[in-house]
């Protein structure tokens, strides 16, 4: 059953990364066999009916309907596998304690794991330190370290580390970490976001001056402009795609355990905030699995989909059970919150399945009743395993005590489902479709893959319209907004993601976030002539509409975009 519903780049980055081989690089495993392995592993945390468990199992990841983060399929089953995508380490203003989470880093990076840093606590560039004559590199030198560490240690021995580099709006040095990657050389294996709070946005919002403050003291060092600190951020990221912002007053609105200290940081893509030493396990339901088929119509399968969304949440509590931990923090921060997050992937398929445009209020509103239902059946899960095997360690310190038994301090998150989300083949995440057919580069080494949307060309042929000429049009140009046979309502459906006006792509998060207890990965995807202004805007409505966090990534600013246009006439074979 799995031969059959893996496709041609599926098999191909499963055989490059995931499947096992032997001593001499000889494949020793097939798809089904890998997710046989999972599943058995999985199933190892469960004292009744492992059996039927495991089976419960193999059967949602063989018909591709969820899927967990990549160190589980890489790694499960094996000796010593480290199952967790995401952790964040401590950087503390010492020497000892910077090399310390950078040998950490390096070992969680050759694991398969992310990690996310805020360099925050350092001095800044030119401070005296306590010994000797000499000063202080500040944190952007220190990152640069890290950088070229984790350019060496590749993930799971298979792709090169992810990180997350945070630099509080406050720091001495948040020119110079704004500009960081306007080089186009430097802190390539980072994702950059500022750390922004309330006051400081109050301060843009009404003109004025900022303090920037030493970070052991307090002391103003310096005032800037607010405004002006402001457009420098909106004019990089649109110049280069970073800095994002993460807006941590409103992640710790939500922090379940608040007693535990502040979230100061988040995963490499954002959508998990973290405790120090904190990890979490991640893992995604296939929406574009979650339809009943009437002849040409779909509608959702929303029996389905809670029994996938309970079958995800006791899959990733058992990853925590079975999970090989490379720490003794990270065990232990794990087991005492035991955070989770079940995510979605195949939302744009879903919409162009059920004929509703991205680029529309009603997939708004099914944004928002969808998330809803999915949370409410992931904590009803949740509750059930408290009441099975016991509320996480430190329930009672949580926000959920003592009116609701729960099994994990968070269950939801949205990720970026980037190889997951092939290996099911379904779009990623909550993105709109890049474009019909598009390449993708920077996955696999040396290697370039070719993808059309397979909905797409369904739906046209249901519809009458698909035939040559238009397959060498959406192989040309990726979109159809340019067919003058094809009905503009039909066009509207099948708009790609730099067609969608970045309202919606706003409107979108804003609708996930409101019933995700982690956060939202997404990026607001820009056209090539977007401007500065634009970026300025999107940050200020995230702000406004109380989200965690905030990407962009404007089309062709970085030379290295992972999907680009096919511009390979006919030569694609669909």
């Amino acid at each position: 059953m799995v031969a059959s519903l893996i496709g041609k780049n599926a098999l191909q980055i499963l055989e490059e990364r995931y499947l096992l081989r032997d001593a001499k690089g000889k494949l020793i495993e097939t798809a089904e066999e890998l997710f046989s392995r999972v599943a058995g592993c999985i199933a190892k945390a469960e004292n009744h009916d492992r059996e039927r468990w495991e089976a419960l199992f193999l059967g949602v990841l063989s018909r591709l309907e969820f899927l967990p983060n990549s160190p589980t399929l890489m790694n499960a089953g094996l000796p010593k596998g480290q199952l967790s995508a995401c952790f964040v380490l401590p950087v503390n203003d010492s020497l000892n304690a910077i090399f310390t989470s950078l040998k950490k880093a390096a070992l969680i990076h050759q694991s398969g794991g992310g990690t996310g840093f805020n360099f925050s606590k350092l001095r800044s560039s030119g401070t005296p330190v306590s010994l000797g004559k000499g000063t202080s590199s500040g944190p952007v030198a220190f990152m640069k370290i890290f950088d070229a560490a984790t350019e060496y240690v590749k993930q799971g021995g298979k792709r090169r580390g992810a990180n997350m580099g945070i630099l509080n709006i406050d720091h001495p040095d948040i020119e110079a970490f704004i500009s960081a990657k306007r080089d186009r050389k430097s802190l390539n294996n980072f994702n950059l976001s500022i750390g922004v709070s309330e006051s400081f946005m109050n301060a843009v919002e009404n003109n004025l001056s900022w303090s920037l403050k030493d970070p052991s003291s307090g002391t103003v060092t310096k005032k800037v402009s607010a405004k002006k600190l402001w457009n420098s951020i909106a004019e990089t990221a649109w110049e280069t795609g970073d800095p994002g912002l993460v807006f941590f007053d409103s992640i710790n609105r939500f922090n379940p355990t608040p007693s535990l200290g502040n979230i100061e940081c988040t995963n490499p893509c954002g959508e998990v905030p973290l405790l120090d030493y904190e990890s979490c396990n991640l893992g995604s339901v296939n929406l574009s699995k979650m339809v009943i088929r009437d002849g040409n119509n779909f509608k959702i399968d929303y029996d389905k989909l809670a029994q996938t969304v309970a079958l995800g949440i006791r899959f990733l509590d058992n990853a925590i059970s079975v999970n090989h931990y490379l720490f003794a923090p990270i065990k232990s921060m794990a087991f005492k919150n035991r955070k989770i997050g079940l995510g979605l992937m195949g939302w744009a398929d879903l919409l162009m399945l059920l004929d509703i445009p991205y680029a529309s209020d009603k997939a708004v509103e099914l944004a928002e009743k969808l998330m809803s239902f999915v949370k409410a059946e992931s904590y009803k899960a949740s509750t059930a395993l408290a009441s099975e095997r016991g509320c996480f360690l430190s329930w009672e310190e949580s926000n959920f005590y003592p009116q609701s038994k729960m099994r994990n301090a968070t269950c939801n998150s949205i990720a970026p489902t980037g190889t997951i989300s092939v290996i099911a083949n379904t779009s990623y995440s909550i993105e709109p479709l890049y474009a019909l057919a598009y390449n993708r580069v920077g996955i696999l080494e040396n290697t370039s893959q070719q993808e059309v949307s397979q909905i797409f060309e369904m739906k046209m042929k249901q519809k009458g319209y698909w035939n040559a000429q238009l397959k060498s049009k959406v192989l040309k140009s990726g979109t159809i907004k340019d067919v003058p046979y094809i009905p503009e309502e039909v066009k509207k459906v099948f708009e790609t993601s730099l067609e969608i006006p970045y309202k919606y792509h706003l409107l979108h998060q804003k609708a996930f976030q409101k019933f995700t207890d982690n956060a939202v990965s997404k990026t607001i995807n820009l056209p090539a002539n977007a401007t500065p202004n634009n970026v300025s805007d999107i940050y200020f409505s995230a702000w406004k509409y109380g989200l965690k966090g905030i990407t962009i990534y404007r089309d062709g600013s970085n030379k290295k975009q992972v999907l680009q246009k096919c511009n390979t006439g006919a030569s694609l074979i669909c």
